[in-house]
């Protein structure tokens, strides 16, 4: 009798990936990152290579985001040339991730003051297409302007909208960079130029604010937005307008939001009917893959049926 355990690359399922504990069959299994911040997508061994030099992976949690950047700086960024060139080599790097993790469909977000960096618009969409063609050729990427990072940032609003480049708009504001009426009029601009609007929301604070920023932006999706499994009122309110939270595991684990893998929120979310994804959000810094994050949660309980939902979910991205 033949060896059941051997497949073909093709037949190769989810769940049978996750029953043999493999990365490497995970890894050739098509899947999507829809919650990546794009010079931070790459992962640690990229920058060894290119730089010649051992960094150690962060095992302790993050006491903040301050000291999470800081880890960054004094770990990696020192390795990397200043200005354009060190920035084109970190999303090099991120597409070269989504190539050998076989990531179909990637939602990077790229600031305003990224897009300075490389000459203006016109230049950026050529310089990350043609980066995107080269490393990642069979990924679908769609860009997200993250805003929130610095108040002069709307004014090239226009001019970035115009080019018709990007797919959604991500607000961060935990800074305060915005108000509600300001970030209402940035939502209807982005929605009137056809995005998909999206906020970072529900890593910190309260279950609450999930709800509120939802409702008053008319989101569609959510970066984070975890902390709603403390509510469920507010897990109904997101079942029930279809609004989809695009989770990152490690991510929060990392900062503190949750302990660990078996008492992440995610579980309560999926089982009130709440729309996710999973994601990697920093990989750089969190040093978890795109298949390392399925793994843990599965070994942390999730049932494989339920991940395979997931997965498609984030394959249908934008349909």
């Amino acid at each position: 009798m033949g060896d059941n355990s051997v497949k073909n690359e093709n037949e190769i399922t989810l769940a049978f990936a996750l029953e043999k504990d493999s990365l490497s069959d995970l890894a050739k299994i098509p899947k999507s990152d829809l919650h990546s911040h794009a010079g931070r997508g790459g992962h640690i061994s990229f920058f060894e290579k290119y730089a010649g030099v051992k960094i150690t992976p962060r095992e302790d949690p993050f006491e903040s985001l301050f000291e999470m950047n800081q880890w960054l700086k004094e770990n990696v960024k020192c390795h990397l040339p200043d200005g354009a060139e060190g920035y084109l080599k970190q999303i090099e790097a991120s597409f070269a991730q989504a190539s050998a993790d076989n990531v179909t469909v990637l939602a990077l977000s790229f600031c305003v003051d990224e897009i300075e960096l490389l000459g203006g618009m016109k230049s950026f969409r050529k310089t990350i297409d043609g980066l995107r063609d080269r490393f990642a050729p069979n990924t679908k990427l769609y860009p997200d302007l993250a805003l929130g990072y610095f108040p002069e940032e709307v004014k090239a609003l226009d001019e970035i909208l115009s080019c018709k480049w990007f797919s959604g708009v991500d607000i961060n504001n935990y800074t305060g960079t915005y108000t509600m009426e300001e970030l209402k009029r940035i939502c209807r601009k982005a929605k009137g130029a056809g995005l998909l609007l999206k906020a970072h929301i529900g890593e910190f604070g309260e279950a609450d604010d999930v709800w509120r920023y939802a409702e008053e932006l008319e989101l569609d999706q959510i970066q984070h937005g975890v902390l709603a499994a403390k509510s469920e009122k507010v897990m109904r309110y997101l079942a029930d307008n279809q609004i989809q939270l695009n989770v990152c595991p490690t991510s929060n684990v990392m900062l503190k939001v949750c302990a660990d893998y078996k008492t992440h929120p995610i579980h309560t979310l999926c089982e009130n009917g709440v729309k996710v994804t999973i994601n990697t959000d920093d990989l750089l810094i969190f040093n978890s893959t795109l298949s390392e994050e399925y793994l843990k949660l599965y070994r942390a309980g999730m049932k494989a049926s339920d991940l395979e939902v997931i997965r498609q979910t984030g394959l249908h991205y934008m349909e």
